[in-house]
């Protein structure tokens, strides 16, 4: 039975986003029941490392606001690891490589993020971005087909690693989870009246990048009897803002949000809208569903497979701004029916789940 655990990361801190948010509830998660799991993450300010986190030497990405690239350092306290796990490919990740060949133990890695697709945001391009998006990937496909095991989120994500990456490394899909303990219906109340919300809103929360398209949520709010509110923040806001206000729609962007505000965000929307199509699952579409928020996904990507389309919300064809308006007016007609089916499948996207067959998984390789 594996019990000890080094996960490498690139996307610790400073800011909760998606792969810190999966981290952190699986270390939780892993502590209490299973074994021992550290982390390893790039230092930044403000962070006082809990027992079994282990900063290193850092400097700030400079192409993407809010993200540090950590020193390849191994501390020695990881060294006596059962597995060790990458959930990024790059610097720490190439220190978990090594700590992994160096220790004759199994890596396993996490395939978070399709960096091809962030190609554009240091690229002065279109041509040095396809350049780019060309060695991500065969970069990508050497550092995965040195693990002995690759996960990913969703089998969307799976089948673009096999067959537009090239991975042959066997890949696994589990689900990063959510947990359903803080993500569940809450009267939002309180929370419309602090920030001054009323009537129908629909909405979303995360990293505003350019990569995620968002603007479409304000093209297909154009004309809609709604307000938008955005949780989150990212460069891509100032160009929001002045969308909508050239759009003449009602938006409300609130910035970061306590975790603990979440549920109620999530509660305060009557229809949580997701234009991305880079999303290798979604987790904030998950944690709307928890919260019984059906969801408007694109058909593209993880979000093809996270939103079940008529079930628990709809999807729209990609750049089709009248099929994702006429999404979430159906959303907002069948709210009721579509709030029941997301509320009865709480259980299934559990944190609980995914740390369970993530254990199966560390147990097959150790």
């Amino acid at each position: 039975m594996t019990e000890q655990v080094a996960a490498f990361t690139d996307t610790y801190l400073p800011t909760v986003n998606g792969v810190t948010y999966t981290i952190k509830s699986w270390r939780d998660r892993w502590n209490r029941e299973d074994g021992w799991m550290d982390v390893v993450y790039p230092d930044s300010e403000g962070h006082s490392p809990d027992a079994g986190e282990y900063p290193v030497r850092s400097v700030p990405f400079p192409f993407y606001e809010g993200f540090r690239v950590g020193a390849p350092q191994i501390p020695d306290a990881v060294e006596n690891a059962d597995v060790i796990h990458a959930h990024t490919a790059f610097a720490l990740g190439l220190a978990s490589l090594r700590l992994a060949r160096a220790e004759d133990k199994p890596l396993v890695a996490s395939y978070h993020t399709p960096t091809a697709e962030y190609a554009e945001y240091i690229s002065p391009s279109q041509t040095l971005a396809g350049g780019l998006q060309k060695l991500s990937k065969r970069y990508e496909r050497w550092f995965y087909d040195r693990a002995d095991l690759v996960i990913t989120p969703s089998e969307p994500t799976r089948r673009h690693l096999t067959d537009v990456v090239g991975v042959d490394t066997p890949v696994r899909v589990v689900s990063n989870g959510i947990d359903i303990e803080q993500f569940r219906p809450v009267d939002p109340t309180d929370f419309r009246d602090r920030y001054d919300l009323s009537g129908t809103l629909v909405g979303y929360t995360g990293r505003h990048g350019y990569e995620k398209e968002l603007d479409q949520i304000l093209a297909a709010a154009e004309g809609l009897d709604a307000t938008v509110v955005f949780g989150g923040d990212g460069p891509a806001r100032s160009d929001l803002e002045r969308e909508a206000r050239r759009r003449d729609v009602d938006a409300r962007f609130l910035g970061f949000l306590d975790r603990e505000e979440m549920p109620a965000f999530y509660s305060a929307l009557d229809v949580f809208t997701f234009p991305s199509p880079v999303e290798t699952q979604g987790l904030v579409a998950l944690e709307a569903n928890a919260c019984g928020t059906p969801v408007v996904g694109v058909n593209d990507g993880a979000l093809a497979e996270t939103v079940d389309d008529g079930v628990t919300g709809y999807h729209f064809e990609r750049g089709d701004v009248t099929g994702f308006r006429e999404g979430i007016q159906q959303a907002l007609a069948d709210h009721e029916r579509l709030s029941e089916n997301c509320l009865a499948r709480r259980d299934r996207v559990s944190i609980d789940n995914a740390v369970d067959r993530l254990a199966s998984l560390y147990d097959n390789v150790s």
